[in-house]
């Protein structure tokens, strides 16, 4: 079933029901994970997070950007990375047949995923983006998402003509037998948004091990 009902003008389509993040994150965990979309065949693997990057999630942390206020639900367009060059079209994905999150098409390099089982970017709570890292052709979308730094910027074109630009405050990589999904989606109460990719060691037989995870927060609407 589709994530949509037939017959709305896209821009008014929402999600009927969102899955509990307690679940998502187990299946959007092992359908990147396992979709095997990493060739494995260039002689340097994508960028990983440095250690210091990593989100600082402690209750209490200092929050040194103030973020921007919630936005409609609105269908996102773009996604643009500036830092790493990125400017992909998006399409909607949902739950395939097996439960996982759909990925988009391998086959295009250029092209990322919004989930539509959570909230679109700019609206209040975790927005979640996937695209592939690699395929058997090389480097994909979000080959250089493990290269980032805090501060950087995710901007995000909306097909209500709004830009809702997210602040980098984490880049971390995290391994599918013990992804933190608690940590990962849940909703800080302000408008978020999680870029996610494929990272940490590859091997032929199960793929990449882990998932390379940005954190960011809106900042400004354009």
């Amino acid at each position: 079933m589709s994530a949509f009902e037939a017959g709305e003008p896209e821009e008014e389509q929402r999600p009927r029901k969102r899955a509990p993040w307690g679940v998502i994150a187990l299946v959007l965990l092992t359908g990147l994970a396992l979709i095997r979309n990493g060739s494995g065949e260039f002689d340097e693997g994508p960028p990983q997070p440095a250690s210091a990057a990593a989100a600082d999630t402690r209750s209490g942390a200092a929050i040194t950007v103030g973020t921007a206020a919630p936005l409609p639900f609105a269908v996102p367009d773009r996604v643009l990375i500036p830092a790493i060059n990125v400017d992909a079209p998006m399409i909607p994905v949902g739950l395939d047949a097996d439960g996982w999150v759909d990925a988009p098409p391998p086959e295009d390099p250029n092209l990322a995923g919004w989930f539509s089982g959570a909230v679109t970017p700019g609206e209040k709570g975790t927005a979640v983006v996937v695209g592939h890292v690699d395929n058997q052709q090389g480097p994909a979308v979000f080959y250089g998402l493990g290269a980032l730094n805090k501060g950087q910027r995710v901007e995000i074109l909306r097909r209500d003509g709004k830009t809702a630009v997210f602040e980098i405050y984490g880049i971390e990589v995290f391994a599918k037998n013990s992804f933190p999904g608690e940590r990962v989606y849940a909703s800080k109460g302000s408008p978020e948004l999680r870029v996610i990719t494929c990272g940490g060691g590859f091997s032929p037989q199960e793929g990449y091990a882990g998932n390379v995870v940005v954190f960011a927060r809106l900042v400004e609407v354009r």
